[in-house]
């Protein structure tokens, strides 16, 4: 039973009544960031029941020391995690000396969160009364700043409703904080200074080893009833604590309340030396604006997000929430700002996955990206990957490769592979490919070519080395095995000839060479560079060529398809459906020796491959591989519906499609995997983005040309979406009797629907 407490609404996700299980779910899926910072939705006054603490900031970690048992060679040394970063959100709250905690009160009724993400902001509300007897009313109103995004403001506001009452609010920092998934219980921070001046305050702090200076601050402001009170604070400090007490008297029916601004200055952006004076001059800012301006120029932040990224679902409210909750939740991880930042599996939302980077970017997130904001986002992430060239290629070494051979890591932040698995780490290989795809991509849908001969074709030579040298040429078959790899589906590793991971490796190589060729045509200065960087010659690339030709593809006459790998018939194939419900999810339920045996799969692995290069097989082709594949998978990651969705769209499969969107969309929402309180499936996300436009929208690019194939969903009345296309913006909006295009731009564009070619004219519309 998937939960079901989140209320369907078209614009914001609520929840009612309290429920102290639900508490670490709800701090996961009301999580709040601006690509600067995030921070679960913890709450801000003292809760002694369960809960997950988590407050993070961009491109902060901590290499936390490998736990393993016995060491191999070329084992990463460190899992790099993005670190709990000091707590600036809290406000402890005295009533008539009673603490108000929400697990030790009388009763607690009208509780409400709200996460409005049309307007980018998250406010929770309640009643309470507590163990003195007294009823109070609180509501908290908090958001993190596009504008200035190294703050965040909250309003936290209490009445009390049946007698008059002394309040004390607490507001203050804490850098004595852990995380949750370390290894060895290290100590991350260093706290060194702590400091106050009138309103305000400070911890000075920075990670052990990364040394990551951070300067926590706040800035806070007392009202009664909206009337701006001067109360001078009492000061709380201890080695990590400091926090400014402010009393009040409140007559019964009137509202205290504290505005909060806090946030972080952070060494990646200024000097050590003038962290405080950063913190002080964006906290002045803040204050001298005051919340509800601060908070109108958030709604207008997000206003433009949304003109841009929106997609709209007519007649399916929960369909609708979910894909806007996947595009809030996208924007709120990365917003292109930052070439050294990128986009972590959980976000800002939680601290599994460590927050780093994986080849979810490359292969699920870049298409959102380009479609949904200017190309100069995408190539950002492009350019990422570019700045750690140097360390894939040491990883490579690492490993045993030579001549400039590059493995980009499973794992990541700053080049270096920090996952710590060794049949992910040294077998996940298949991710090497997501980064010449990802070029490849962007080259198509953008049509801006520069970023090969600038920085791409560097990418791919390396890339391409790695295949070369990966491949072991088969006497036995005469043809080149790639051998000891895990492929997408990590339910079997250690396999033989993974079908994704060889086509892939083919099809790199072979790119690779075609790029050489036009950049030499073409780009005579860089090509100069390239060789005389890379020192490839053509008795090289034709040895390339020769093992992308002598490629081996395991394939099954009786089937009638390419295996997933070599064994793969060799298992005992019973389907998913045969499965007695109570086995699932087998990855919670099953050991690992069951699983590796099992036929069953993670998520989609040959299907990837045919998603990714659909140009180069038949519709036959995927349907037969389709309905083998599928009745096996069990999707417990969450990067496989998505394509499920897309596959069975093209295949004109709509319930199925249907089915697979809801579950991408509502992941999380509905806690499909039963782990949503560990943080937010951030990357797969963009895939549910990917499920309408490219499944049920038919987005594609054929011969240079936008392309697209309507379909429609029974459940729906209508749905639209926008698309940039080389600075041109395309709405299309989808209805039960037809599909209308139209084009923002300054020039006329030529678009294929169903195969036939249609010409836009800016600001007109055309209905097919």
């Amino acid at each position: 039973m998937n939960q079901d407490y989140i209320k369907p609404d078209n614009w914001s996700i609520i929840e009612e009544g309290f429920d102290v299980e639900r508490v670490k779910s709800s701090e996961s899926l009301f999580s709040i960031g601006n690509g600067a910072m995030g921070q679960r939705a913890n709450f801000e006054e003292t809760y002694s029941g369960p809960t997950f603490q988590g407050s993070y900031i961009a491109g902060v970690y901590y290499p936390d020391k490998t736990r393993v048992g016995w060491w191999k060679n070329g084992y990463p040394e460190y899992f790099a995690k993005v670190l709990n970063a000091p707590n600036w959100i809290g406000i402890n709250v005295m009533v008539n000396e009673e603490k108000l905690d929400l697990n030790r009160c009388n009763s607690i009724t009208k509780f409400r969160r709200e996460l409005n993400m049309k307007e980018g902001w998250y406010q929770r509300s309640f009643n309470a009364i507590l163990l003195n007897g007294i009823e109070i009313s609180v509501k908290s109103t908090r958001f993190l700043s596009l504008d200035l995004d190294e703050i965040g403001a909250i309003k936290y506001e209490v009445t009390p409703v049946n007698q008059d009452a002394t309040i004390i609010f607490t507001p203050y920092l804490d850098s004595g904080i852990t995380n949750e998934d370390t290894n060895w219980d290290d100590k991350f921070w260093d706290t060194y200074d702590l400091s106050h001046n009138g309103n305000s305050a400070y911890i000075l702090s920075k990670t052990m080893k990364t040394e990551f200076h951070v300067c926590t601050g706040m800035s806070n402001q007392l009202f009664i009833d909206n009337e701006l009170k001067n109360i001078y604070p009492k000061v709380e400090t201890n080695g990590t604590y400091i926090g400014l007490s402010y009393q009040v008297d409140v007559a019964k029916g009137k509202t205290a309340s504290v505005a909060k601004f806090g946030g972080y200055a952070v060494s990646l952006n200024h000097k050590n030396d003038d962290l405080i004076s950063a913190s002080t001059t964006i906290l002045k800012q803040a204050s001298e604006s005051g919340f509800d301006a601060l908070l109108d120029l958030q709604k207008k932040a997000w206003s433009k997000i949304w003109e841009m990224a929106d997609i709209t679902i007519e007649g399916d409210v929960k369909a609708q929430q979910g894909i806007r909750f996947n595009i809030f939740q996208l924007n709120q991880t990365y917003l292109g700002k930052d070439a050294r930042l990128n986009i972590g599996p959980k976000g800002f939302t939680g601290e599994k996955y460590g927050g780093s980077t994986y080849w979810d970017t490359e292969a699920y997130c870049i298409p959102f990206y380009m479609a949904t904001k200017d190309q100069l986002v995408a190539r950002n992430l492009l350019t990422y990957r570019y700045h750690h060239l140097e360390k894939a290629i040491e990883n490579a070494q690492t490993l045993g490769f030579t001549n400039g051979a590059a493995l980009y890591p499973m794992v990541t932040m700053n080049g270096e592979e920090c996952h710590n698995e060794w049949e992910i780490t040294f077998e996940e290989i298949h991710r090497n490919g997501a980064m010449t795809f990802a070029i490849y991509n962007y080259v198509r849908y953008t049509g801006d070519y520069s970023y090969v001969p600038e920085k791409g074709l560097e990418v791919m030579i390396a890339i391409a080395r790695f295949w070369h040298q990966r491949a072991t040429f088969s006497t036995n078959r005469n043809k080149y095995v790639i051998l000891g790899v895990t492929g997408p589906n990590e339910y079997e590793n250690n396999i033989n000839n993974n079908w994704y991971t060889n086509y892939l490796a083919k099809w790199c190589i072979e790119y690779c060479v075609e790029n050489i060729d036009k950049v030499k045509a073409e780009y005579k200065n860089d090509y100069d560079r390239i060789i005389s960087k890379t020192n490839i010659d053509q008795e090289e690339i034709n040895a390339m060529l020769e093992v992308a030709e002598k490629m081996y593809f395991p394939y099954s006459e009786k089937h009638q398809v390419y295996l997933q790998q070599d064994g793969f018939l060799d298992k005992e194939l019973i389907a998913v459906s045969d499965l007695d419900q109570s086995q699932r999810p087998i990855n919670q339920k099953w050991s690992w020796d069951r699983i590796l045996r099992s036929p069953y799969i993670k998520q989609a692995d040959t299907l990837q491959g045919f998603y990714m290069f659909e140009d180069q097989f038949t519709k036959e082709e995927l349907a037969r591989h389709f309905d083998f594949y599928e009745p096996f998978t069990v999707h417990e990651s969450s990067l496989s519906p998505c394509v499920h969705s897309i596959q069975a769209a093209v295949l004109d499969r709509m319930d199925q499609a249907y089915t697979f969107y809801l579950r991408t969309s509502r992941l999380d929402l509905d806690d499909y995997n039963k782990e949503v309180e560990e943080g937010l499936h951030i990357t797969s996300m963009a895939g549910t983005w990917m499920s309408i436009v490219e499944g049920f929208g038919g987005l594609r690019i054929k011969d240079d040309k936008l392309s697209f194939t309507p379909r429609i969903p029974k459940e729906w009345k209508g749905y639209t979406f926008n698309v940039n296309f080389r600075n041109q913006i395309i709405k299309v909006r989808v209805s039960q009797e037809g599909t209308s295009f139209t084009l923002e731009g300054d020039k006329e564009l030529t678009i294929c629907v169903d195969g036939k070619e249609f010409t836009i004219s800016p600001d007109s519309l055309i209905t097919v």
